[in-house]
This record gives C-alpha cells, structure tokens and sequence, in this order.
C-alpha cells in the first residue's frame, strides 16, 4: 500500500535531486472514430480526445498540489492514425488535415504533446501508411504539440529497407519545412524497431491496438537521484554500486506509482504501466552522462561507457520492477544528446562519437536520440542510419529508435537551440562514406534466425 511517509522519503530527493514524474499520458483509442467521410472523421477525433480528456491537465496539477510531485508534462498517445484515416483519407493533405485536428484538440485539453500521428509498417506499407508517411514533414511543420513515428521492423518480421529508404526522405524534407526553427520537426519524429505498444515517451508515443479504450499510463524519471545516491558509494565495488542503484529506482518507482493510482482513480481510467526510464534534461545535475561519470568514467564515450549503461540500466529494471505492479514502455536509461548536459559536453570534449553512441544504443532503452547532424547529410546516408540501429533492435529483441535532426544551413561544430525540454546540442559530424547503393536495393532485410520461436 502507498501512503504519504513513501512520498515525504523522497521529499529530498524532489526539492534538490530533479526528482519528478515525466509524464502523465492518456492513451486513447481512435478506433471508433473510423469513418469514410474526412469532416466526420476529423469531428469524431476531436470530440473524442475532447470528452475523454478533459480533466486530464488539472487532475495532474492537483496531484502535484496534493504530494508536492513535479508532474513535467501532461500528454495524449491516439491509436496510430495511418489506420485510423485509412478509408477517409484519399491524400497525404487529408492527413496533414487529421494532424491539425489533433493539434487543435491538444491545445482545447491543454496538453504539452500529442503523439500518434504514426505508421506500423515493419513488414509492409499500406497505401494509408505510405500517404501518413509522406504527410509527415507539412503535419510537423503545421502543427505545435502532434508528434510523429514510424514502426519501420520487428524481430519478428525483420526489417522493411523501403520504409526505411522513404524515411530518410522524410527526415530531410521536415527538416527543410522547419528551417526556420532549425529543423525543429525533426525533434518530434521517431523511428522504431520493435515499438512497444505501450509507450507513454514522446515523440514516439501511440496507444497500441492492444491497450484499453483509454488508459493511464505514468512515465518516471530522475538522474539527479541516483547521481547523488552514487555520489555516496564512491569508490566502492560493483556489488555496493549496483545496490545502490536498484534501492534508488525502487523509490523513484513507488513515486510514479502513487501518481498513476491517484490519477487513474480520480479520472475513472485503468491505470495501464509504469515506465522508469532515466530520461534527463536539459537542467544541471539530471543527467545520465553524469551518472556514468559518477561510476568511474571521465566523459560519458570513454573506454568502459558501454558496460556502465548496461549496468545502470538493468538495477534500474531491477529496482523498478519491485516497485510497480506494472512495468512496460521504454524503462531503462535514455541517452539523448540535446536534452542531457553530460552528454553534450562530452561531444563537445571529443569523447562521444556518433558510432559511439551507436554502440552504447546496443544496452540503452532507446538509440540514437536528439542527435543534431549537418543539414547537407544525404537521405541515402540518414536511412543508412536508421538501418544500423533498426538492426540493433531486430537482432538483440529489444526497442531501438533513431530521432535525427539534420539542421539546413548548419554544420559540424555549430550549436543548435531547442528550447525547453529538447534542450540544445553541437552538431555532429556523420560518416561521409556512401551506402547509395545498400539504401537503393528495396525490399525487406529478413527476420534473423532466433526468431522463429512459436
């Protein structure tokens, strides 16, 4: 049972560690809005997510009020829209409409982010997915809050070269819409293998076919924690380090548990998982290159960062597992470039690499995050990319993302500014070595062998 001495424990930890809850999403399903006519689909959505989530921003901060828990943001996650605008959407512009729809929608409830203008096409696209696809640049152009993703393998499936060819297009042509903003569309597009369907983290957020009609889903964080609980083992061996960090995740956990109870009774919607990722940001001290740092390394890319995220990131599971009933989404640590002070200081310092990073995406929750590349970065060698770290996923069954931001008019060494949250980052230099004719094959990269399993 939770009670309020779990949340005064970690009173220290809120007031001077960064300890918050991340995110609380409300996954909702669209799949009863299918309709063949675009105005009543678009009226359908929007009444939809109006109705169900209504209550949703101050039912947070009423939380936040009540335990004196930081709740960052408050988001939506929609059944992917590639399925839901199949039989209503005749172009890619019907469904840069259906994205305003869900903007418009976002701003009415009050939001932060809404994501789920998504595709799942591991295996094949449908003429929906490839028409949502091609929307995507205008739709992140043309909107503030939607945010986007493409599910392009799975270990099951493999993974589908042509989706992966088209979204290396893609990234290019949302960077050019968002120029202005150097490039910012980007940030709010996500590449999966293997997405979970229960996924509260933006960008690359959708409610899963599988889920509830609506559901709760409650995303933790807290570097600046178990930074300073590490602090305190200094020194001392393995068996003490890991300890350390499993107890600090549990306590992390037990704080996002209270938040998804409470905000799951007071809004009549089934709390679905926790997800305790260590997802830093831009402030000073919540960092996960820090926490490497704190376990014995100069810069986050020294000799030896590989093995600390691994470590770090199974106690985080570990620790968090014990802590909720429900564990699930992208839980471990995340290693975004922008968004993570350590980690921008180690590139700036020469110790973190892309192919680095690349290697550290093998043992992390996620991949290549918030990575900003020159804006003169071909399409070709963008897919190239993303087929490296989808065939990390596909081949160690687990999730991989890639969120790239080739910045038009920037290149190596230049500073790139976010804002808020996204942070800011040094743009890095990429491999400029062609794989044209690798990307150009077309078709489908096999499932691997251990696959085969029912």
């Amino acid at each position: 049972m939770l009670n309020i001495k779990e949340v005064l424990e970690t009173n220290k930890m809120i007031e001077q560690e960064n300890l918050d809850v991340r995110t609380i999403t409300l996954g909702i399903s669209l799949l009863d809005c299918i309709d063949s006519d675009l105005e009543v689909l678009k009226k359908k959505i929007y009444n939809k997510i109006t109705t169900t989530a209504k209550d949703l921003v101050a039912t947070g901060k009423a939380i936040e009020e009540q335990y004196g828990i930081p709740i960052v943001n408050k988001r939506i996650s929609v059944t992917p829209i590639a399925l839901i605008g199949g039989s209503a959407c005749k172009s890619s512009d019907d469904y840069v409409e259906l994205a305003k729809v869900l903007d418009e929608a976002a701003k009415t409830v009050g939001v932060n982010f809404l994501g789920g203008f998504s595709a799942l096409v591991s295996k094949g696209m449908t003429k929906s997915d490839k028409l949502l696809m091609q929307a995507i640049p205008k739709a992140l152009a043309q909107t503030e809050r939607v945010c986007s993703s493409v599910n392009v393998g799975s270990t099951k499936t493999g993974i589908d070269m042509d989706a992966v060819k088209l979204m290396g297009e893609i990234i290019k042509e949302a960077a050019e819409l968002t120029k202005d903003q150097d490039s910012l569309g980007c940030a709010k597009l996500v590449v999966f293998c293997n997405a979970p369907d229960d996924n509260p983290f933006m960008a690359g957020a959708f409610h899963g076919v599988t889920e509830a009609d609506a559901i709760i889903n409650v995303g933790v964080s807290g570097p600046g924690v178990v930074k300073t609980a590490l602090s305190k083992v200094r020194g001392q061996n393995f068996e003490v380090l890991c300890e350390t960090i499993k107890k600090t995740a549990f306590k992390v956990t037990r704080v996002g548990q209270l938040v998804a109870q409470e905000a799951s009774a007071r809004l009549g919607i089934p709390f679905g998982i926790i997800d305790l990722s260590l997802a830093p940001t831009p402030a000073i001290g919540d960092s996960v290159a820090e926490i490497l740092e704190e376990i014995g390394l100069e810069y986050a890319g020294a000799p030896g960062t590989t093995a600390a995220l691994a470590l770090l990131n199974d106690q985080v599971k570990k620790g968090g597992v014990m802590a909720s009933s429900y564990v699930g989404g992208l839980s471990g640590a995340f290693i975004p470039v922008s968004e993570d002070q350590g980690m921008i200081d180690a590139v700036q310092a020469g110790a973190l690499t892309l192919e680095k990073l690349e290697a550290m995406t093998c043992v992390c929750s996620v991949g290549l995050d918030m990575i900003a590349i020159p804006g003169d970065t071909k399409a070709t060698t963008i897919s190239g990319i993303i087929a490296d770290e989808m065939a990390i996923g596909m081949v160690n069954q687990k999730t991989t993302a890639v969120r790239l931001i080739p910045v038009i008019g920037k290149g190596v060494g230049e500073m790139v500014e976010f804002g808020g949250l996204l942070g800011y980052a040094p743009i890095m230099p990429v491999n400029q070595y062609s794989c044209d004719a690798f990307v150009n094959r077309g078709g489908r990269i096999p499932a691997p062998i251990h696959s085969f399993k029912n």
